[in-house]
């Protein structure tokens, strides 16, 4: 296909707008999504699946420390510590708070303790999506 030319025969850049432009509440939604589980969609007015996304996140996280998982740390050292710390981290304020009360520290052998460590890195991956979520809806690519 040919360039489109002006009468003088140089060549015409078009420049297109984005598809979805980038907008402050597709920045800040995603940021308060992830700090508040569910807080992007209430910024959002999306309240039925805010509420459902901060009931499921939290109620996760408090499973998880009642069945005495492990809350990871920043570490550099073993790639499995430093992927359940990123997960953990998903949770956003929840795990700065468990952090700041010295909860999830104790090193518990049994089942339910990796059970509840695995609660804990799933409730923070749930968060991630959520923001994710937050930040599409607030682009308009999804209703």
């Amino acid at each position: 296909m040919a360039k489109p030319t002006t009468e003088k025969g140089k060549s015409v850049v078009t420049k297109t707008e984005p598809e979805y432009p980038l907008t402050t509440m597709a920045v800040v939604a995603p940021i308060v999504g992830w700090l508040i589980p569910g807080g992007g969609h209430i910024l959002l007015k999306r309240y039925g699946r805010g509420i459902l996304l901060l009931v499921s996140v939290v109620a996760m996280f408090l499973v998880g420390l009642g069945m005495q998982g492990r809350i990871y740390q920043p570490n550099g050292g073993d790639i499995l510590d430093i992927l359940g710390f990123v997960g953990d981290v998903g949770a956003g304020a929840l795990y700065f708070l468990a952090r700041i009360m010295d909860w999830g520290n104790l090193m518990a052998a049994n089942a339910a303790a990796d059970y509840g460590k695995t609660f804990l890195i799933v409730a923070g991956l749930l968060n991630y999506i959520a923001a994710a979520d937050a930040h599409h809806i607030a682009l308009g690519k999804k209703p």
